[in-house]
């Protein structure tokens, strides 16, 4: 597309970068209400299911600032569209998976997909919008985007889990992909940077493997125990390799993360910001939608309709944090949404048990989703606002690694502190009063959806009961407990904004 026409249609290209960004944000949350389904049809345990999400995100995150600067190389519009055929191609093959080993390949390989649509999509907007002030007003309706179709995603989920199989999460992508690549052909213009480096292709393998050891050592802990022998191998080899990765970026002439980025605080801050709190938002994510089910008995269309809200509001608040952002500064803004954040999930903790109503919890669901709302365009625009515009492939690939790795961890901490309190709390059913078989009782500790289950095969009603009544406890107080990490994580993360976050965004000094 022409240079001068591709600026004309700015605005209309902007709508379709949003259908490419729906289909990440999509993906990332409709699958949620799909997992008690997938865990019932596959037997896939409480572990299996965290992989099922967490392969798709690691390999996600890793991949990412390759596939940034792949995208600078080549041309981001084209490496999008190529982006978006193999991740439809994936989420085919996801569709049509048998068993739980078939869906965590498939998953991981749409990750790859993934990893380069989501900072062709950055990196496209801030190479057209060259405006500061339109900028941040295209990176907040960028973010808001996202953040809306992480709510339409559960709501989605739930409509789909009523009616189809579970295989319906992913073949919703297709129509998607094809509104996103028609109209991309047409309204997205091209760019590219016109000094590019060579990939960094050892860079990338130690940062994929030293992720995926180190989350792998967090989740198989939860079942194991801190001490295990695979656990320990795991973290002993993701600090190998974390550290190798460390080392390789500061000394190679071409590093797929150029260490002295860091050195700008506009673009350090934000990273961190943005990481905390998406580790919070994943995590209370993945325990949210199986708490409504699985504890509360909601349908899963019922389940997204009560996490629908949230998302409405996180969107509302990324769209307008933009006017927010300009009339008090960056660092004020993402200070207080984090912090606004925090004290929606202590809220949370503590009115939080396995019978509370809706209504309660919503309050501190949507307190929690104006803060992160509020946090995410500010800090994405700070990020790009300090990179120069022939690097914005790889100042996008930042924030979304930062997103991702963020969100993975999420996912894997507060997981596993949920599962740890879970099976504490389930080991008193096996005080041998209830009669139940070893088998039952395994079966039991696999997950809260495996116990109601066991519950329904059970001929007297008392102990059926008795198991639904304690796991439901035991996977509610296990929620609780990760949702006060979560908080705590968000108060400490709006203290270090405010230390080293600059009040308004320090542009790049030099073409690095």
């Amino acid at each position: 597309m022409n240079q001068a026409k591709g600026y004309e249609k700015r605005w209309i290209g902007l709508i379709f970068l949003g259908f490419s960004v729906l289909i990440i944000a999509l993906d990332n949350t409709v699958l949620n209400l799909a997992l008690p389904s997938i865990a019932k049809d596959l037997g896939a345990s409480a572990s299996e299911l965290q992989w099922i999400v967490d392969g798709y995100i690691l390999v996600f995150a890793a991949l990412l600032l390759t596939m940034g600067s792949i995208s600078d190389r080549f041309g981001r519009k084209k490496t999008l569209q190529v982006g978006m055929i193999f991740f439809a191609l994936c989420s085919l093959a996801a569709a049509l998976s048998t068993s739980t080993n078939m869906l965590i390949t498939t998953r991981a390989l749409m990750g790859i997909g993934g990893a380069v649509i989501l900072p062709s999509t950055l990196s496209i907007l801030t190479a057209t919008f060259r405006d500061p002030k339109e900028r941040a007003q295209a990176i907040a309706l960028w973010a808001g985007t996202f953040a809306l179709g992480a709510g339409i995603g559960p709501l989605l989920g739930g409509w789909l889990m009523e009616h189809f199989h579970w295989s319906s999460v992913f073949f919703i992508n297709l129509p998607v992909v094809a509104i996103a690549m028609i109209g991309g052909r047409f309204f997205i213009m091209e760019s590219r940077d016109e000094n590019p480096r060579s990939v960094d292709f050892i860079g990338a393998l130690l940062s994929v493997t030293g992720l995926f050891a180190f989350v792998y050592g967090i989740i198989e802990a939860g079942a194991d125990g801190w001490t295990a022998a695979n656990v320990l191998y795991a973290f002993g080899a993701a600090v190998v390799l974390l550290a190798a990765f460390g080392w390789w970026e500061w000394h190679t002439p071409n590093p797929m993360l150029p260490m002295r980025f860091f050195k700008n605080m506009s673009f350090t801050g934000a990273s961190l910001a943005l990481t905390l709190v998406m580790f919070a938002m994943f995590g209370v994510m993945f325990s949210m939608s199986q708490y409504f089910q699985s504890v509360q008995g909601y349908t899963p269309l019922q389940s997204g309709v009560r996490l629908l809200p949230m998302a409405v509001v996180a969107a509302v608040a990324a769209a307008m944090s933009a006017r927010l952002a300009l009339a008090i500064g960056t660092k004020l803004t993402v200070a207080l949404g984090i912090l606004v954040a925090g004290g929606g999930l202590f809220y949370m903790s503590q009115v939080a048990e396995a019978d509370t109503t809706y209504g309660v919890i919503a309050v501190g669901m949507c307190i929690a989703a104006l803060g992160m709302g509020a946090t995410m365009s500010p800090a994405t625009n700070s990020i790009m606002g300090s990179l120069p515009v022939n690097k914005a492939g790889v100042g996008s690939a930042m924030n979304d690694t930062t997103r991702q790795v963020g969100g993975a961890l999420g996912v894997a901490v507060l997981g596993t502190i949920l599962n740890s309190t879970y099976l504490t709390k389930v080991d008193t059913l096996n005080n041998g009063t209830l009669g139940l078989p070893e088998q039952a009782f395994e079966a039991i500790r696999n997950g809260i959806q495996s116990a109601h289950m066991v519950a329904k095969t059970i001929p007297d009603p008392a102990v059926a009961q008795a198991i639904i009544d304690t796991t439901n406890k035991a996977f509610t107080s296990g929620m609780v407990d990760a949702t006060i990490v979560a908080g705590a994580i968000m108060v400490v993360a709006s203290l270090v904004t405010l230390a080293i976050l600059p009040a308004k965004i320090r542009p790049p000094q030099n073409d690095v």
